[in-house]
């Protein structure tokens, strides 16, 4: 027996095979739940796979892999998963709510609200679950169990005014405008800020043809959400109602700046820069309708008016040839037709179509037609050829409906927040190129990456993807040839550093701090070892605080950590030995900056990230971080200044940011 066999036998015999098969497991749940809060969803299902294959009388595993199903938007598989954890476990709540959502999206209202139900034995004050049965009796046109669901939350919050919203919501689809508008007097008596209730109310007084007390409230609807299309879209209809062009053009440029595929807002500013002459830009308005909708016949007629405007006879004959060939009961395009025909000469042919208007007039005018009130708009769904001139409004009011509730992608992933830095930089082979290069230039890797002791070249990136299932399969094999390497020359430090990258990447975080430990303890030069030491500390209590609900403190932000904990202290100390190698690497110090900003330590990280800047001026990331880190500081100005080098140098997202704060900034000049 040799002497490695002797040791192992010598380690593993103070526990039974039962104990380490669950410290298998555990570790496989551990992994798994790290993958899915990175995303890594095929990673995530395959560890929870192999708990279920292990011990699949549990119920926790079953749980976490439909989430990541859920993810993948696998409702089917997500809902079975659930099922099935059930079985195991009737009395964990968070297996109603998941289930209850994959019905939702599935479109089983009433299994979701059994769901739900179940879920409100267990916690009858369970606020999300009330919300969401809600909306499924709105579903089901159960409009009584609707309201008695708002009236149980009134009865637990009666001071949140949403509540009253949503009870407004379920009398308007019983059209009882009445009660509904009481609801919403209730509402904004409560939250004179409750946008959703000045978006209701404003819905009402435009059906009414109170074009001004709808704008007003629009207005206020605004104010309080500002970052929806919709409303924009809305607004601009009352004013062009009012004959105020202008500001309906300008609210159409606001909505399709924040939803550029918008095809209300492209159809209705055509229309209106056709009203003001702008014949050009209407053309491109139409354009893009017809890229979203080739068959719209009546966008193509307003495309042939405007390339007649501009001279494009040909085109606009093209056009009207196919609207006509569609609708050959439709008279305007004819005559219109035969106007344009002229231009071009060809009299018979306009002479055929203003014959053909002669007639149908005549048939008109002596037939049994009836008269039709015109009105000065038309749904969405109205194709009527005749109305090819008229503004168009939503079908329905579902926008300002309010929408599901899922708590888990603020517990498990923590992705609501816009005002967040860009994410650490880390080593990897993988890089998510999407036309901003977001790769950084260190010596040391370049070094390390000539020698070509590595599998594959190793990447220095904030842009990092998921793996695939094939790729996975390769990292484990990697693990599994390199454990046998070290079994044989345990002080080889390269091989250490290359078991602790493949780990990381199979989010194996324990291991692959034990491998970069290690690396450390041979080699205590390897400037690359403790980069990627500090990097797999924070990955690790990223997940670690997630899943304490350490990010779910008051707030919006998510700057809520505990500056005290050892973890960061010891990062940013492999940071330091980092910079004291190399006191000219930008990306250390751009760690280190968001390092701070996890505990809340805002002048630290501006001083992070001004070192990076002065080492790299054309550090995109490092200029977006300092700008968040400045408006968290309460100086937005120069978070702003900050935000626009970073769009001006490639990171386009900044604009969003600026969009956002700029009005700030310009509040605070005052």
């Amino acid at each position: 027996m040799t002497l490695w066999r002797k040791v192992i036998l010598l380690f593993f015999g103070f526990l039974p095979v039962a104990a380490w098969a669950q410290i298998n497991t555990d570790r496989m749940m551990l992994m798994g739940r790290n993958a899915l809060y990175y995303e890594d969803y095929v990673l995530s299902i395959q560890r929870f796979n192999m708990v279920i294959s292990a011990k699949p009388y549990l119920s926790e595993p079953y749980f976490y892999r439909g989430l990541a199903k859920f993810y993948l938007e696998d409702y089917a598989g997500a809902e079975k998963d659930c099922g099935s954890a059930i079985e195991r476990n009737p009395f964990l709540p968070d297996n109603y709510e998941l289930r209850g959502l994959c019905r939702i999206n599935l479109q089983r209202y009433q299994d979701a609200v059994s769901d739900y139900n179940s879920l409100l034995n267990i916690e009858p004050e369970n606020e999300s679950a009330l919300h969401n049965m809600t909306l499924c009796y709105l579903e089901l046109k159960d409009y009584d169990s609707a309201v008695n669901c708002v009236d149980r939350m009134l009865a637990l919050w009666p001071q949140k005014a949403q509540l009253y919203t949503m009870k407004a919501q379920a009398y308007f689809m019983q059209k009882d405008t009445t009660q509904a508008m009481e609801c919403l007097d209730k509402a904004l008596d409560i939250d004179p800020y409750e946008g959703q209730a000045w978006a209701m109310r404003a819905s009402v007084y435009a059906d009414k043809g109170e074009y001004k007390l709808a704008e007003e409230a629009l207005d206020k609807t605004i104010q309080q959400i500002p970052r929806e299309a919709g409303h924009y879209i809305n607004r601009a209809l009352v004013r062009y109602h009012q004959r105020n062009l202008r500001g309906a053009m300008d609210d159409y440029d606001v909505a399709l700046e924040l939803d550029s595929a918008n095809y209300i807002g492209h159809f209705n500013r055509g229309l209106l820069r056709a009203q003001v002459g702008d014949d050009n830009r209407a053309i491109d308005d139409f354009n893009f309708v017809l890229k979203l909708e080739p068959d719209n016949m009546i966008a193509l007629f307003n495309r042939a008016l405007m390339l007649d405007n501009t001279g494009d006879y040909q085109g606009a004959i093209r056009d009207i040839n196919a609207v006509i060939k569609e609708f050959p009961n439709f008279w305007t395009g004819y005559q219109f037709r035969a106007e344009v025909r002229r231009k071009l000469g060809d009299t018979k042919g306009a002479e055929q179509d203003e014959f053909k208007v002669l007639k149908a007039q005549m048939e008109m005018r002596y037939g049994n037609k009836k008269n039709v009130v015109a009105k000065s708009t038309r749904k969405v769904s109205d194709r009527t050829m005749e109305d090819y001139d008229k503004l168009v409004e939503a079908d329905t009011e579902s926008d300002d409906a309010p929408s599901y509730e899922s708590e888990y992608r603020g517990k498990i992933q923590n992705r609501k927040t816009e005002l967040r830095p860009e994410p650490y930089l880390v080593l990897s082979y993988y890089s998510k190129l999407n036309g901003f290069q977001r790769r950084i230039y260190n010596k040391e890797l370049e070094q390390l990456n000539a020698k070509r002791v590595l599998p594959e070249a190793l990447l220095m990136t904030n842009e990092e993807i998921p793996l695939d299932e094939e790729q996975v399969q390769k990292h484990f094999l990697s693990i599994r040839t390199l454990s046998d390497k070290i079994a044989l020359q345990p002080s080889n430090a390269m091989w250490y550093f290359t078991r602790a990258i493949d780990e990381y990447l199979v989010q194996d975080f324990e291991k692959a701090m034990s491998d970069v430990n290690r690396v450390v303890e041979l080699d205590s030069t390897f400037v690359l070892g403790y980069f990627l030491r500090a990097q797999i500390r924070m990955k690790n209590q990223e997940v670690r605080n997630a899943e304490q609900g350490q990010d779910e403190k008051g707030g919006t932000e998510l700057w809520n950590f505990d500056a005290s904990r050892p973890v960061y202290q010891a990062a940013l100390a492999d940071c330091d030995r980092v910079l004291a190698a190399d006191p000219n690497f930008a990306g250390c110090y751009y760690n280190k900056g968001n390092i701070y900003l996890k505990m809340n330590l805002w002048a630290e990280a501006i001083a992070s990230y001004t070192r990076a800047l002065e080492c790299n001026s054309g550090y995109a990331d490092a200029y977006y971080n300092r700008g968040v880190a400045y408006i968290l500081s309460g100086d937005t100005a120069k978070g702003v200044a900050d935000l626009s080098h970073a769009g001006e140098m490639g990171l386009y997202k900044a604009y969003n940011l600026i969009k956002r704060y700029g009005n700030k900034v310009l509040a605070e000049k005052k």
